[in-house]
This record gives structure tokens, C-alpha cells and sequence, in this order.
């Protein structure tokens, strides 16, 4: 996924389906943050990746890591 809210930074991605839910997993490979957050699985990949992103970011910003 081209990584528009932190460039440079290589992000992995895992996805664990619990029911009707995702979890879903993102992890800056430079730093080790990881966080998770859990969606519908009826909802697209690429927005459970967006979030995800969105909240990895918040994350690191809150730790001065970026």
C-alpha cells in the first residue's frame, strides 16, 4: 500500500478475522510501534489499512518517534 501519511517508513499488515469482526494489525518495521484496531469484515481492505495507518501515525506522533 503506497504509504501517503508517513512516507519513507515501511508498515506490515496483518489481518485476523474474530467473527464478524478484523483485527487489524500495522507495525512500523524502523521503530517496532505496533498498534491494532478492529473493523467489520464486510468493510474493504484498503480502508481497514487507511485506519489502521491513521491511528500507527497518531500513535508514534504521541511518542515523538516521528
Amino acid at each position: 500500500m503506497k504509504n501517503s501519511f508517513m512516507p519513507g517508513r515501511e508498515v506490515r499488515f496483518e489481518f485476523f478475522p474474530v467473527g464478524q469482526y478484523v483485527r487489524v494489525s500495522a507495525m512500523d518495521t524502523k521503530t517496532l510501534t505496533e498498534i491494532s484496531i478492529q473493523g467489520p469484515a464486510s468493510a474493504p481492505e484498503d480502508l481497514l489499512k487507511r485506519n489502521a495507518l491513521k491511528r500507527l501515525e497518531y500513535v508514534m506522533k504521541k511518542k515523538g518517534l516521528i
